[in-house]
């Protein structure tokens, strides 16, 4: 089970209500996605394609899901293939929303060659909280396969394990390698040069004086104290040099020779994130540390070729002034992906802690405020107040992916939202929500997803066949009414779905605001040309 947001008291709850109510399934078969609350994003095996990793309140799977363009520049999508993944392992850990460790509120997903696409994987402590890190999860042909990475017996000095947790990838497609960040435990190097079913594991730790690899010992005791701890790592496409964040300093390996410093003003930061990309080329790089609770960030930039080191990345206001405090550091914001468009890089970004989150447009001068919602938000984030995606949800990942041969898109997961795709670099969206195809005129009404804790969101998915006035009221097994969430409220007629997402859902509240019980629900939809539809939903009960 996986519950980012949840009361983990309510995990033993949630496994009896799934034996009292097997009508109610999270998942479907038809779905688009496997929940509305997507994690990681990232390009398929084929142009036109997306792996999307999603999680539900009890439970989570992948979907490759096929998007088409149209004539008219609309973005269609396909039949998906969607599996669920074993609960006893999750893609996320427990802490990520309350972490403020930038390493660890990132989901990164790697394509890997014959590895398909990977992503890190944890799975159960003693506490039952995914907070114990075991390798990877591989993804082909919508198959999931964990891939464990063992911990030896010299790391037990280590307290806690998340400072060993994966937290980036870097595949190197000439030596068919596949590089893997593991915190303190410095890097794995999965070599599958002779099959993806016969990997050869070389786990090393990098030495903080000579900045030389070194076999991590599998017994006795290390002191982790004189190795680097490493983060993130990226391949420079152009040279195949290995790029190595740590946590002092940013460090290249080129593919014959010595390890180098990359950068002479980050030799005594902690870098906790690399990615290169872009034309021409450029390096973008994130620092963060915690010092006595508080958190001090950068984001720094370098064109590679150039002789200039790095430098903080510049924030513009509406007349093109540079801001002199430093915004990103003063936001708080965390990296959660990179994507490179030409010579502007999209950097997905959250507010450690907070619900704040978004995407940061950067060009060759800076970052540049897009002057909306000045008043609501940061002026230099894209999100929900700029048309990123059609409800609040937090965005926690951006990538790039081939919608056909002309067309380059942009997507973003979203915790709550689906994803949104773009086909114009960002000026428009389209979001991609979890459903089963639905009939018109209220044929069907589904609950997505139809089991939520009070506090929660389900959306409630309907389709009408011309344009009508909604009323959607929410009654319990004895059929009290509970709740009414909209009156009269007016909705288009659509191919797939006519649901305002913004305000079409229950959060398991009462009229008055107070959490229901737990309890099947059911959910009526009535348009003003006499049809009606009906929906069920599970709550789980709970307070916030």
């Amino acid at each position: 089970m996986l519950f980012l947001k949840e009361n983990l008291a309510s995990r033993f709850v949630a496994g009896v209500a799934l034996l009292l109510y097997g009508a109610c399934m999270v998942y479907a078969e038809g779905e688009t996605l496997f929940s509305n609350w997507a994690v990681s994003v990232a390009p398929g095996p084929t142009a036109g394609q997306l792996w999307v990793y999603s999680r539900g309140e009890v439970n989570q799977g992948v979907a490759l899901l096929p998007l088409t363009l149209d004539a008219s520049g609309k973005i269609k999508v396909g039949k998906s293939q969607v599996e669920p993944v074993d609960n006893e392992f999750a893609a996320v850990h427990y802490q990520t929303y309350a972490d403020k460790l930038a390493e660890r509120r990132r989901f990164p997903m790697e394509v890997a060659g014959d590895l398909g696409v990977v992503l890190p994987m944890f799975g159960l402590d003693e506490e039952d909280h995914f907070q114990e890190p075991r390798g990877f999860f591989s993804l082909k042909d919508a198959g999931v396969i964990p891939t464990p990475l063992d911990v030896p017996p010299s790391v037990e000095s280590i307290e806690d394990p998340m400072d060993y947790a994966v937290s980036g990838f870097a595949y190197m497609q000439a030596k068919k390698t596949l590089n893997v960040a593991r915190g303190c435990l410095g890097i794995v190097e999965y070599d599958i040069s002779k099959g993806a079913g016969n990997p050869q594991i070389d786990q090393k730790i990098l030495d903080k004086k000579s900045h030389k690899w070194e076999k991590l010992p599998l017994s006795g005791t290390v002191d982790f104290s004189k190795y680097l701890d490493v983060f993130d790592l990226e391949q420079n496409p152009e040279t195949g040099d290995l790029w190595i964040a740590t946590s002092q300093g940013l460090w290249r390996q080129p593919a014959t020779g010595d390890i180098v410093s990359a950068s002479k003003a980050l030799e005594k930061e902690r870098v906790t994130g690399v990615w290169i990309g872009g034309s021409p080329l450029q390096a973008i790089v994130e620092t963060s540390s915690l010092n006595k609770g508080v958190m001090t960030g950068g984001l720094w930039r370098k064109v590679l070729g150039a002789k200039d080191d790095f430098k903080k990345v510049v924030f513009l206001d509406s007349a093109g002034a540079a801001q002199k405090k430093d915004i990103y550091d003063n936001a708080d914001y965390t990296v959660t992906g990179v994507a490179f468009m030409g010579d502007k890089a999209y950097v997905g970004v959250w507010v450690a802690g907070g619900s704040v989150s978004g995407y940061l447009l950067l060009d060759s001068r800076g970052v540049r405020t897009h002057g909306k919602g000045v008043e609501s938000t940061d002026p230099w984030l894209n999100d929900f107040e700029t048309g990123v995606t059609d409800r609040d949800a937090i965005i926690t990942a951006i990538t790039k992916f081939p919608l056909n041969a002309k067309t380059m898109g942009l997507a973003v997961a979203t915790d709550g939202n689906g994803i949104s795709v773009s086909a114009d670099s960002g000026k428009t969206w389209t979001p991609v929500l979890n459903r089963a195809k639905l009939g018109g005129n209220l044929g069907s009404v589904r609950m997505v997803p139809s089991v939520i804790v009070a506090g929660g969101e389900s959306l409630v998915s309907y389709k009408v066949g011309k344009d009508s006035k909604i009323t959607i009221e929410v009654f319990s097994y004895d059929m009290r009414r509970v709740r009414k969430i909209v009156s009269g409220a007016p909705r288009l007629a659509d191919e797939s779905r006519s649901t305002n997402a913004k305000e079409d859902f229950w959060d398991g509240l009462d009229d008055a605001g107070r959490p229901c019980t737990m309890g099947i629900y059911y959910v009526r939809v009535k348009d003003n040309h006499g049809h009606v539809g009906w929906g069920k939903v599970m709550s789980l009960g709970g307070g916030r």
